[in-house]
């Protein structure tokens, strides 16, 4: 009876650990299966911690991390972009479902096990997917943003009374494609959602040509001068033009264009004939004419020339006739310059049959601004690029390297005076001046044509002045130093 007496308190004291035991693995069963319910701890969705949350809950706290504003920054200013504007979507099913993964991959009682022993699960990183719409981001950044801040640039302007301009004012503008790519990854964190908008400054551009005519204009005003002027301007890379005659405030008509007495100028179609002949580049004694005519324009250098390498007593016509050929009708050589030479022929052209002005012209040698000014673009595009109208009238008789050595022969002219005067001295010119007095030493016309070469851009400029009675040189030549001054601080403009 003893025996049994004592069995009958361990049997119910073992009964009652056994209760206990199935009790707490049934809600330690019931804990995990709530447990299961939700995500396990250590889970991210985008780097948001979603563990302990069911799906609506985790789907709701993504929505709520991606949905605020992206903070841009504009200089000073603060825009604030809402990601529905760029229709910004989570991928909340793909993301919830790879989460869930975590959950029901593990065997049900080895997690169970280490539910029991409290063991930390393995933290899991589910990546982000979303999508915007690019251009919805497009749209608003070039409506809401750049329209609203960009600064365009202020071109420069002339300065009325002067040959200079007022310096423009650099502009700021909105890199949309780069923005789109900032703002593109903000919309996808969660910590950087603030994004500096890159801006380009925008250097201001030059005033528009015709402004540069007006400067022109004014500036033969301002120097008080009452004869005629003729202007030919040529950009040697857009092919814009300025073309003008103007004398006491008025405009003149440029159809055709006006004769004026070209003088040494004319050199330079003497030279074009010349190259076009000269077949054997080691004649020595041709190559030292030529850089006597140009650099020291000597006359009789230029006669010498003529007789040694185009030969016969028509040289100066046969200048003429290549002239010609290459459409510069209005240019022309009658003669030689050896004072008591015969004028050969008697050439109308165009220009010298104009009744309404006259700058009585020699008849011996003529140009107009715009045909020396073309002759000057022709050696130019020949010199650069082999092409052009020198090429293609002469074709086989005149090559790219004689181009070349033209434009050598032109840039030796080291006169400091007319065009080079307007001009730094550190900036090449390659031109050919000339004027022209009559018996008692009056000057009556000067003329400087050449080709800048700029930073900014090459170009070749032709002035003419004529006057009926007198140029006395300082003023006249004073007046186009200022004018090729005007023209060179246009072109400085892109390059400051």
């Amino acid at each position: 009876m003893r025996n049994r007496s004592l069995f009958s308190p361990l049997r119910w004291f073992s009964g009652f650990f056994l209760l206990a035991a199935l009790i707490l693995t049934i809600l330690n069963l019931a804990g995990y299966s709530r447990a299961l319910a939700n995500f396990p701890a250590g889970v991210e969705i985008a780097g948001v911690p979603v563990g302990g949350l069911n799906r609506q809950q985790a789907a709701q706290r993504l929505l709520e991390a991606f949905s605020t504003p992206v903070e841009l920054l504009y200089n000073d200013a603060i825009i604030h972009l809402n990601p529905s504007v760029v229709d910004f979507q989570l991928d909340l099913e793909s993301m919830l479902a790879a989460a869930d993964l975590q959950r029901t991959q593990k065997d049900f009682w080895v997690g169970f096990w280490d539910y029991l022993w409290s063991r930390p699960t393995a933290l899991a990183q589910i990546p982000l997917r979303s999508s915007y719409s690019e251009s919805r981001l497009r749209l608003f950044l070039q409506e809401e943003v750049a329209r609203r801040y960009d600064q365009p640039p202020i071109a420069a302007k002339p300065i009325a009374g002067t040959i200079n301009f007022e310096p423009g004012v650099p502009g700021t503008v909105l890199d949309v494609d780069q923005a789109v790519t900032l703002i593109g990854g903000a919309l996808n964190s969660l910590r950087n959602r603030r994004v500096v908008l890159p801006l380009e400054r925008i250097q201001p551009p030059r005033p528009a040509f015709e402004n540069l005519k007006v400067l022109l204009k004014q500036t033969i005003d301002l120097a008080g001068y009452d004869g005629l002027a003729g202007i030919y301007l040529h950009d040697l890379q857009t092919n814009q033009e300025i073309h003008l005659a103007y004398q006491q405030g008025e405009e003149l008509s440029l159809q055709p264009d006006i004769a004026y007495t070209a003088s040494s100028i004319i050199k330079v179609p003497i030279m074009v004939s010349v190259y076009r002949r000269l077949t054997d580049n080691s004649d020595t004694e041709a190559v030292r004419l030529l850089g006597e005519m140009i650099t020291k324009s000597g006359n009789e250098t230029a006669d010498w020339l003529m007789d040694r390498v185009i030969s016969g007593n028509r040289a100066p016509l046969v200048v003429s006739e290549d002239m010609q050929q290459l459409g510069l009708k209005n240019t022309f050589l009658a003669g030689y310059f050896t004072a008591g030479s015969p004028l050969l022929a008697r050439i109308e052209t165009p220009a010298n049959q104009r009744s309404d002005v006259n700058t009585d012209p020699d008849p011996y040698n003529q140009t107009t601004p715009s045909d020396i000014g073309m002759l000057l673009e022709d050696i130019y595009e020949c010199a650069q690029s082999g092409g052009g109208a020198l090429m293609a009238v002469f074709p086989g008789e005149i090559t790219q390297a004689e181009c070349q050595a033209m434009l050598e022969y032109l840039k030796n002219n080291k006169l400091p005076v007319l065009l080079t005067a307007g001009i730094p001295e550190t900036v090449q010119i390659a031109h050919k001046h000339g004027w022209v007095s009559d018996i008692n030493g009056v000057i009556n016309t000067i003329g400087d044509a050449g080709i800048i070469f700029t930073p900014a851009g090459d170009y070749v400029l032709v002035i003419f002045l004529y006057h009926p009675v007198q140029l006395v040189w300082e003023p006249a030549s004073t007046l186009v130093a200022n004018l090729s001054r005007a023209v060179y601080n246009y072109y400085s403009l892109s390059s400051e």
